[in-house]
């Protein structure tokens, strides 16, 4: 049986650095942001993370269980 040829990498990320981190111009030219694009995708991962929060919370209210009321 042959070795094995598997060559497949790790998929890359695209992350939103700040424009002045020094890894930026590190980044493949397919990865930079233009400032637009990286402020545009910082607002939408905002409101995911609050989409998120506020779908937690709600789980968590419901999973707390009312308190109990004895008949007078």
């Amino acid at each position: 049986m042959a070795p094995s040829t598997d060559t497949t990498q790790a998929p890359q990320q695209l992350a939103l650095l700040s424009p002045g981190d020094s890894s930026l111009h590190d980044r493949p030219l397919q990865f930079r942001l233009d400032a637009r694009t990286r402020q545009s995708g910082l607002a939408h991962i905002a409101a995911i993370k609050a989409q998120l929060a506020e779908r937690a919370a709600a789980r968590q209210a419901d999973a707390t269980p009312a308190p109990s009321r004895r008949a007078a």
